[in-house]
């Protein structure tokens, strides 16, 4: 496995509502949605399944278990997609597994699909951790690095070569974390033939949660026409009660075509039109995009649709995409932050996609019933610790008005260039830089917007004195601030709790000391929260699972919900805490349902 490049460690805030930066596009990968001339066809469920045992992991490459079915190189297993492979069966080597697995699932493309010349067909997969190359009917069609970011390919020519046979999906996914790789890790191998069996190895890695690896997001068929929309970029601001949406609509597969861009507002009214490539839409009266908690109607969302028509001697291609839009701004000053011009706090929490059984599996009930609970928590943001997540999620968060610190994978890095961290980035969306003191420490911070600060006083450092918290907080927040005139979130703070166990005094891993150390830190917060502290994201939303070690009891316990989504005591001091922010920083009225029993 070849991983060029390298990273550096830049955190990226992406304020959710649909916005684009304006770099300049090699391509785009729209997000697949179906219209009147798309289609989309899922390949979820269960794919044929085998790992690559040999010594070298390289096996399947060597005797080529892409060109013919999987299951004719040897025995396979069935595994769900999406899905992490480690906790589905009862093999603890599976569940531990560096290398090579193979998937292969062999679907049946619609004839008017592969009969229609002007249709393209794709091949997308969500996301496959960390290393992926892909085969349809034998040949390799695309490979792609990195763990968290969509992939595809078109295959048209291929599934039209013998249209009587069914499409062979293989793909090969290899989870080895290298010092070049995102997030980085060490291969140590045990050459000590009286303690280690041959061939013995061990993944070093420096970052606190497990390793899963497999297909984590859906993968799926989709078509647009040989002449198709290919990008949209868009940017918007607003002036008084007039909305300003400023696009780029970018088409492939013709030199000239005629494009109808339509803004609509959610019942369908045409609030603004144009016939240009690029250009400005205006909208009268227009209702802007808000966080939860800080409008009636917060997540507003418009919807742009592109209407491409193209003309060739022979033929008319149309294509027809819908892009979600929000009409907001953000602005950073040296002690705000502000959206639609006005002061916006974070108060949310930090979230990885990690459950039971599925592991980092994109999993519909599980993401409804995370929404439900910090909407419950009364938090209006959570940032996505530490890697970029699935875009169903983003959308999601565009539609309820969440905000979101969205991470570039670049946890565990120390001293690497910022290439391959910038390649992460997700151009149909807005950034604001901002800095991590944890893993960039005061490198990045001169080049940033706003700084975040993980800290865990009285876990990590002086375990067991929560008295230093007021010192120590204090004092790290006015150093940070007194050096960069920036704004500051708390990123990071918390403390282990078993779910049950108690104890008064408070000790650690009780929830009575989880709680203290929690109430401590909002004393400072409340202080400083009135100069130039703009948020606090608590570490972490829920359990999470991490590689074995003598300090962690089957994961990280600094959830304030367990891994299974029910609430500790902390939970309810956040909810309390949440809901009153809210209220005092913008005075809810009814229409939020302040939660009586606070």
């Amino acid at each position: 496995m070849s991983v060029p490049g390298s990273s550096a460690v830049l955190r990226v805030l992406w304020l959710l509502s649909v916005f684009g930066t304006v770099l300049p596009l090699d391509g785009g990968m729209l997000f697949p949605r179906e219209s009147t001339s798309r289609e989309v066809k899922e390949l979820n469920g269960l794919w044929d399944f085998r790992p690559d045992g040999s010594l070298n992991r390289n096996e399947g490459f060597e005797k080529a278990w892409y060109k013919r079915r999987l299951a004719e190189t040897g025995p396979v297993i069935e595994m769900p997609v999406p899905a992490s492979y480690n906790d589905i069966t009862q093999d603890p080597t599976l569940r531990d597994f560096i290398g090579w697995v193979w998937y292969e699932r062999e679907v049946f493309v619609p004839a008017r699909w592969i009969s229609d010349e002007g249709t393209r067909v794709v091949l997308r997969v969500g996301s496959a951790h960390y290393y992926s190359i892909v085969w349809v009917n034998g040949e390799k069609v695309t490979e792609h690095e990195g763990g968290h970011l969509p992939f595809e390919a078109e295959i048209s020519s291929l599934i039209r070569r013998d249209p009587t046979k069914p499409c062979r999906i293989t793909i090969a996914v290899n989870n080895t974390l290298t010092l070049e790789t995102l997030p980085p890790g060490t291969i140590q191998y045990m050459n000590d033939r009286t303690r280690y069996p041959d061939g013995f190895f061990v993944q070093n890695i420096y970052f606190d949660f497990f390793n899963y690896a497999g297909i984590h997001r859906p993968v799926l068929l989709y078509t647009t026409p040989t002449v198709y929309v290919d990008d949209i970029i868009v940017e918007t601001n607003f002036m008084d009660n007039t909305g300003l949406v400023r696009y780029k609509v970018s088409v492939q597969g013709a030199a000239t075509a005629t494009l109808k861009v339509t803004l609509m507002d959610k019942d369908g009214h045409c609030v603004a039109s144009s016939n240009t490539p690029s250009g400005v839409l205006k909208v009268v009266d227009v209702k802007l995009w808000w966080p939860y908690l800080m409008h009636e109607n917060p997540g507003y969302l418009y919807s742009m649709e592109v209407h491409l028509i193209a003309v060739s001697e022979t033929s008319t291609y149309e294509d027809v995409y819908t892009l979600p839009v929000g009409i907001r701004t953000v602005n950073v000053t040296k002690t705000q932050f502000l959206i639609n011009n006005k002061p916006f706090y974070f108060h949310g929490v930090n979230k990885h996609e990690d459950s039971d059984i599925r592991g980092k599996g994109l999993d519909w009930p599980l993401i409804v019933k995370d929404f439900n609970l910090i909407k419950w928590l009364g938090a209006n943001s959570f940032r996505t610790s530490h890697y970029p997540y699935a875009e169903e999620i983003l959308q999601m968060c565009d539609r309820h008005g969440i905000v979101v610190i969205d991470e570039c994978p670049g946890v565990g890095i120390k001293d690497m260039t910022l290439i391959k961290h910038t390649k992460a980035l997700d151009h149909t969306r807005p950034v604001t830089y901002i800095t991590d003191s944890n893993y960039a420490r005061d490198k990045g911070a001169p080049f940033v917007d706003v700084v975040c600060v993980n800290s865990y006083f009285s876990w990590y450092h002086d375990p067991g004195h929560l008295e230093v918290i007021p010192i120590q907080l204090n004092a790290q927040f006015e150093n940070w601030y007194g050096k960069y005139k920036k704004p500051i979130i708390q990123s990071e703070y918390g403390a282990d709790a078993l779910p049950g166990l108690h104890m008064d005094p408070p000790m650690m891993f009780t929830e009575e000391y989880q709680n203290a150390l929690l109430q401590s830190y909002h004393d400072v917060f409340d202080q400083k929260r009135k100069q130039y502290v703009i948020g606090e994201l608590i570490w972490n939303f829920a359990d999470f699972m991490t590689a074995q070690a003598i300090h962690r009891v089957v994961g990280n316990k600094k959830g304030i919900f367990t891994r299974q989504r029910q609430p500790k005591a902390a939970a309810f001091i956040l909810r309390r805490r949440y809901w009153r922010l809210a209220n005092e920083t913008w005075r809810l009225p009814p229409w939020t349902k302040y939660p009586c029993s606070l």
